[in-house]
C-alpha cells in the first residue's frame, strides 16, 4: 500500500483489496469524497470500465509525477480515515513541541544578591530531524517577602554544533567542544564574559571525537582552571595500503594519492548499541593558556576510561587524576544501559606542561587501583574539603548479572601529603534489601552533578528513584543518613538540575502536570533536621505548553498498590509485596470507563515514572486511560523485589501484569473488551507475551523494537548475557557461552513469546529500528510475518536509521501518531 502526493492529487493504494485506484482531487473535501464513493445508489457504483479507465489515468499520473521527481510516500493505515491521522498529529505536535530542560548550573551573582542560572534547553526540530539546542539565562533572587525575584534573559540563544559545554568551577570561563563531523580537528573554545578568548584545533591524529554520552563523558577543570581533562576517542589505528601492485610497504597514514587505498585492518570490537564507529575511549588533558594537548601516559589500551576528575591539589606533588576504568581486553558486552559491567577506580598522574616537564624529568606515570575490593566503582566526587572521595558501585549487579538494580554509596579516606594507595572501602549507604512500607528503598541513581554538595561540605544530594517516582534526596556521607528532601505527600517526581550553596534547583512533574522549575531552601530547627521549603520559579511559556496543560488538566492521577498473587513460601519478603501500577483516567465521572492502554517498560529492571511524558500525555489526550505496570524486578522497590525477576521473566512479570489489569477491572477502572497493550524492548517482550498467554484480553498491541525470540536474540545481540541471566536467572552468569547447546536454545524457546505464537489473534503493530543492537530487528521483522502468515491483522513499520529507542525526532513523531491511529482504529 502506498500514498502518493501529486500535483492536486492524493492516490491511495493497497494490495489488501482488489487491485482499484482511489484518486481525488485534493481541493474535493474528504467528506464529499467519501460520501461519493461510499453511496450505494447503483448511479455511484464503480463500473468495471469506469475501474479500468481509472486504473489507466492512475499510470499517467503517477508517470508524470515520476517525472518531476516525485516518490511515493508513507503509508496510511487501511480501513482508517485520514482524517484520524490529520487530527493526531496535529495534537501529538503540541506535545512535541514543549521544550526539554536538559542542564543547568549556578553561580553567585557578583553583588552577591541571588545567583545567575544557564539552562541547557533541548526541542526536537521535526523538519530537521534532530534536536535544537538552546541556552537561557536567569537571575533568581529571595525578595523580603520570603518570594521569589525572578529576571529571565529576553530570549533564549540557539546553541549549534556544541557537543559539549561546560562552566569553569569560578563561572568566569565556559568551554565549548564542538565535535568533528568528518576528519576535521575537535575545536576547543573557551568563551569569557563577552566573546571567546580561545580556539584550540586538535587534530585527528592526537585523538578523535570527545566522548559527550553521559557515561564515558568526563571533563574536569582543574582548580586553578589552566587546564582542563576531558575523554575523547583515541587516534585512529594504522591501517594497511594496498596499490595495484598489492601490499604497500612503509606507507603513511596520511597518504591520500589516487594509486593506492587503505584496507580495513583487524576488526575491533566496540561497547555496542550507541557506540557503533566510536574508537575507545581515552584520556586526555589540555592547557587552554599554551593550546598543548597532551595524552594521559601509564593507562594504555586495556582499560576503557570515563569520568575523570582532578584529585585535590597537594603542594609540592605532582597533580592526579582520577578516572573510571573497564576491560577492554576482553570480550564487550554492550555498554549503554548496562551497570553490570565491571568497573574501577584508578588514579594516575597528570601530565606535566611547559616548565614542569625540565623539572620532573623522571616521571612515574603508572596508574595506581583504588578500589581494588569491590567490582563497581563509579561517579567519583571529592568531598569539598579533599578528605574523602564518594563513589556509587552497582556490585549487585556485577555479582547478579542483572543489568541495573539497587546500588550502594562508599568512600575512601584520601592522602592528601603523599602517593595514593589502594585503601580501605567505607560503607555509606548499602544496598536495601527490603524496605518497610514508605521507607528509603535504596540508591537508583545514574548521574551526580559536578559539585553535589551542600555548604557544610559533607551532605550530599542526589536524584534518585523511589517506587514509581523520582525524588531528591540527601546524604550526610559522615553518617550515612538518609533524607528525603522532596515532598513525599505527592505523586509528582522531582529531577534535580544544579545547586549553589544551600539552595537547589529543580523540576517536579507528574504524568498531568507539566513540567514546573522549583527553587528548594533549607532551614534548620532544634532538631537539627533540615526542612526544605519549595517554591515555583515563574519561567517563559509557550502556546504549545499552555494547549497541553489545558489538556491535562482535566485527567488525574492514582499510585495503585496491587497485591501480587500465588505467594509462595520461598518468596522473600521484598518479593511478596504489592506492586505499583500508575494509573491516568479522566476527572468527568463517566457511565462506561474508557478505553484503556496497559503500558510496560523495558529492562526488564527499568520503571516507569510519574514524571511528565509527552507521549503517555498524548494517549491519555485523546480518550485512553492508563495503566502503567511497575512489576516485580522494576528498579525503585528494593533488591530483593528486583532479583526474584531473573529466571522467571515471560511468567511472573506476565502473571504481575494480568493481576494488575484484574484489579483495575474488578475495581471498576477498566472495561475487559477495551483493553490495549503497549511496550517496548522488555516491555514489547510482555507485550508480545501477554497477546499470546491471554488472546482474548486485548484488542489491540503496538510493540516497539520488541523481544520476541531470545533463541535468535542471543546470537545477535550485543548483549547476550541478558539472555542467559534473565532465563535462569545467576546461574546465567555461569551458564554463559558463544555458543549455546541446543538444549540451553530450547530453554530460551520457551521464555520466548513466540513460543505462545499460534494462540495470538491480537491486531499488533510494530515499530522497530533498522540499526538495534540491543534488540535487532530480525526479532520483530520474524514475529510479524509469522503472525501475517496466520492471518492476524499486521502493521509494521521500520525506521532505517533508528538504534533502540527509536528517538529521533521524525521516528518518535510517526511512532506514536501511528500508536494513536491503531489503538483508535481497534479499540475505539
Amino acid at each position: 500500500m502506498f500514498l502518493l502526493r501529486g500535483r492536486g492529487y492524493i492516490i491511495i493504494s493497497t494490495h489488501h483489496h482488489p487491485p482499484f485506484i482511489n484518486y481525488f482531487n485534493t481541493q474535493l473535501s474528504l467528506p464529499l469524497f467519501k460520501q461519493h464513493f461510499n453511496n450505494k445508489s447503483s448511479s455511484h457504483h464503480l463500473s468495471r470500465r469506469r475501474l479500468q479507465l481509472l486504473h489507466k489515468r492512475h499510470h499517467r499520473v503517477y508517470s508524470s509525477m515520476e517525472s518531476i521527481g516525485v516518490r511515493p510516500g508513507k503509508e496510511v493505515a487501511v480501513g482508517v480515515d485520514e482524517e484520524e491521522y490529520v487530527s493526531q498529529s496535529k495534537l501529538y505536535k503540541e506535545f512535541t513541541s514543549i521544550a526539554t530542560i536538559d542542564k543547568a548550573w549556578t553561580f553567585n551573582s557578583p553583588n552577591g544578591r541571588g545567583s545567575h542560572t544557564m539552562f541547557t534547553i533541548s526541542q526536537p526540530n521535526l523538519l530537521a530531524n534532530k534536536k535544537k539546542k538552546h541556552m537561557l539565562s536567569s537571575v533568581i533572587s529571595e525578595d523580603s517577602n520570603g518570594g521569589l525575584d525572578v529576571q529571565w534573559s529576553p530570549f533564549p540563544v540557539e546553541v549549534t554544533g556544541a557537543s559539549l559545554m561546560v562552566p569553569s568551577p569560578s563561572g568566569s570561563k565556559l568551554l565549548v567542544v564542538r565535535n568533528p563531523e568528518n576528519d576535521s580537528p575537535t575545536l576547543f573554545e573557551i568563551w569569557g564574559p563577552s566573546q571567546v578568548e580561545k580556539e584550540i584545533r586538535v587534530p585527528q591524529s592526537v585523538h578523535g571525537s570527545v566522548y559527550a554520552d553521559g557515561w564515558f563523558e568526563g571533563i574536569s577543570w582543574s582548580s586553578d582552571e589552566s587546564l582542563i581533562a576531558y575523554v575523547a576517542e583515541e587516534p585512529a589505528q594504522p591501517k594497511p595500503t594496498f596499490n595495484d601492485t598489492g601490499y604497500k610497504k612503509d606507507a603513511s597514514s596520511t597518504d591520500k594519492d589516487c594509486s593506492s587505498w587503505k584496507g580495513q585492518g583487524d576488526w575491533e570490537e566496540d561497547w555496542g548499541e550507541a557506540y557503533v564507529g566510536k574508537r575507545q575511549p581515552a584520556l586526555f588533558v589540555i592547557n587552554i593558556n599554551s593550546g598543548d594537548v597532551r595524552a594521559v601516559d601509564g593507562i594504555g589500551r586495556s582499560l576503557s576510561v570515563g569520568q575523570v576528575v582532578w584529585a585535590p591539589a597537594a603542594k609540592g606533588l605532582q597533580q592526579y587524576l582520577i578516572f573510571v576504568g573497564w576491560p577492554s581486553d576482553t570480550r564487550k558486552f554492550g555498554m549503554i544501559y548496562c551497570f553490570n559491567r565491571p568497573c574501577a577506580l584508578y588514579a594516575v598522574k597528570a601530565p606535566l606542561f611547559g616548565s614542569d616537564v625540565k623539572d620532573n624529568a623522571i616521571n612515574d606515570i603508572s596508574m595506581i587501583k583504588l578500589s581494588e575490593a569491590t567490582n563497581s566503582a563509579f561517579l567519583p566526587r571529592f568531598t569539598p574539603d579533599g578528605k574523602f572521595l564518594v563513589f556509587l558501585s552497582a556490585k549487585s549487579c556485577v555479582d547478579s548479572g542483572a543489568h541495573s538494580a539497587t546500588q550502594s554509596l562508599h568512600k575512601i579516606e584520601w592522602n592528601s601529603e603523599g602517593e595514593p594507595t589502594p585503601a580501605k572501602i567505607i560503607d555509606v549507604v548499602p544496598v536495601v534489601m527490603c524496605s518497610e512500607d514508605g521507607c528509603f528503598p535504596g540508591i537508583y541513581c545514574f548521574n551526580v552533578l559536578s559539585k553535589p554538595w551542600l555548604s557544610d561540605g559533607y551532605t550530599m544530594i542526589l536524584s534518585s528513584i523511589w517506587g514509581s517516582s523520582e525524588v531528591i534526596i540527601s546524604v550526610n556521607v559522615l553518617s550515612g543518613k538518609v533524607s528525603r528532601v522532596t515532598p513525599g505527600d505527592s505523586n509528582h517526581s522531582w529531577s534535580l538540575l544544579t545547586l549553589n550553596d544551600n539552595n537547589i534547583l529543580a523540576v517536579c512533574s507528574s504524568l498531568v502536570d507539566v513540567p514546573q522549575i522549583k527553587y528548594g531552601s533549607v532551614t534548620k530547627e532544634k532538631s537539627q533536621d533540615a526542612i526544605w521549603q519549595w517554591l515555583d520559579v515563574s519561567s517563559p511559556t509557550s502556546e504549545s505548553k499552555e494547549k497541553v496543560k489545558s489538556l491535562l488538566s482535566s485527567l488525574q492521577i492514582d499510585i495503585l498498590k496491587i497485591p501480587v498473587k500465588n505467594v509462595s513460601e520461598n518468596l522473600t519478603k521484598g518479593a511478596s509485596k504489592p506492586i505499583e501500577a500508575i494509573f491516568v483516567s479522566s476527572k468527568s465521572k463517566q457511565d462506561a470507563c474508557d478505553p484503556m492502554i496497559v503500558i510496560l517498560h523495558g529492562g526488564p529492571h527499568g520503571v516507569t515514572l510519574t514524571s511528565f511524558s509527552k507521549t503517555s500525555g498524548f494517549l491519555a489526550s485523546i480518550g485512553y486511560s492508563l495503566l502503567i505496570v511497575n512489576y516485580r524486578g522494576s528498579i525503585g522497590f528494593g533488591e530483593e523485589a528486583l532479583q526474584s525477576l531473573p529466571g522467571k521473566i515471560g511468567s511472573q512479570d506476565v502473571n504481575d501484569v494480568l493481576t494488575a489489569i484484574d484489579h483495575a477491572i474488578d475495581t471498576g477502572l477498566a472495561n475487559p473488551s477495551k483493553i490495549s497493550v503497549l511496550g517496548g524492548s522488555h516491555g514489547g517482550f510482555l507485550t508480545t507475551h501477554l497477546i499470546g498467554q491471554a488472546p482474548d484480553r486485548f484488542a489491540a498491541a503496538a510493540a516497539r523494537n520488541p523481544v520476541c525470540n531470545l533463541a535468535l536474540m542471543v546470537g545477535t545481540s550485543d548483549i547476550p548475557d541478558w539472555c542467559f541471566v534473565e532465563t535462569f536467572g545467576t546461574d546465567g552468569i555461569s551458564t554463559y557461552t558463544e555458543a549455546p547447546s541446543p538444549q540451553i536454545l530450547e530453554s530460551f524457546h520457551e521464555k520466548s513469546p513466540i513460543s505462545h505464537l499460534p494462540k495470538v489473534k491480537t491486531p499488533t503493530l510494530f515499530l522497530l529500528g533498522a540499526k538495534d543492537l540491543r534488540v535487532p530487528v530480525s526479532n520483530g521483522l520474524q514475529f510479524a510475518r509469522a503472525l501475517k502468515e496466520k492471518g492476524v491483522p499486521v502493521k509494521v513499520i521500520v525506521f532505517p536509521e533508528d538504534i533502540h529507542p527509536i528517538s529521533r525526532p521524525q521516528s518518535d513523531f510517526e511512532s506514536f501518531v501511528n500508536i494513536g491511529v491503531w489503538f483508535k482504529k481497534y479499540c475505539k
